[in-house]
C-alpha cells in the first residue's frame, strides 16, 4: 500500500515537543517527482517491473521510540537479465525485501529521497549470491532490512543511519 493506494493514512503523534513532520497525506501531492529539474540524476541498473509499496505500522523501532514505524515493501519476479547486468539474456531470481524507518521528519523525508532513487533504478542490482546463483539484491544504498538488532544485522538502533541514507543518496544526485 504506497502513498497513492492508502486511504487510511496516519501520522505520528507521539512527539515530545508536539512539533513533528507533516502527516503523509499533507505530502500526498508532492510525491517523488518534487526533485530539482536542473540536478543529475545518476541512473541504476536495477531490473525493470519492480514494485516499492509502503505502510505505517503502529510500533517504534529501537532508537525511536517517539514515533511510528514505516515500513516499506520491494518486490521483484523472476527476470532475464539485461545489458546493464552481468550476463545478459541469462535469468534472475526475483524476491522481495522489508525495509523499516522512523516514522518522523528525517524517515519521511527519506522515504521520498528512497522513492526517487527507485524511480531511478538506483536501489537493486542483479548480481550473484554466495551459490553462484544470479538474483536481486540491494545495490550501494543502505537499507534497514531487519527492525532490530543494531547496525551490524542491518537493523536499529543505529543513530548514524538517517544520515547515511542521505548522504549516500546525495552523491546519487538525490536531494
Amino acid at each position: 500500500m504506497g502513498a497513492s493506494q492508502s486511504k487510511n493514512k496516519m501520522q505520528c503523534n507521539r512527539y515530545l515537543n508536539g512539533n513533528g513532520p507533516p502527516p503523509l497525506t499533507e505530502t500526498e501531492g508532492q510525491g517523488s517527482n518534487n526533485h530539482k529539474k536542473n540536478s543529475v540524476i545518476k541512473e541504476g541498473n536495477q531490473p525493470d517491473g519492480g514494485q516499492m509499496n509502503w505502510n505505517i505500522e503502529r510500533r517504534s523501532l529501537p532508537g525511536h521510540s517517539d514515533c511510528d514505524t514505516i515500513q516499506i515493501i520491494f518486490n521483484f519476479d523472476d527476470g532475464i537479465q539485461s545489458d546493464k547486468h552481468p550476463h545478459p539474456g541469462h535469468s534472475y531470481k526475483g524476491t522481495e525485501f522489508v525495509a523499516y524507518l522512523p516514522q518522523n521528519t528525517t524517515g519521511t523525508k527519506n522515504l521520498r529521497l528512497l522513492e526517487q532513487a527507485f524511480e531511478h533504478k538506483l536501489l537493486f542490482t542483479v548480481a550473484a549470491n554466495s551459490s553462484g546463483e544470479y538474483c536481486v539484491m540491494t545495490a550501494d544504498i543502505p537499507l534497514k532490512t531487519l527492525d532490530s538488532g543494531g547496525p551490524g544485522s542491518l537493523g536499529y538502533p543505529d543513530p548514524t543511519y538517517l544520515k547515511l541514507v542521505r548522504k549516500s543518496l546525495k552523491v546519487k544526485g538525490i536531494k
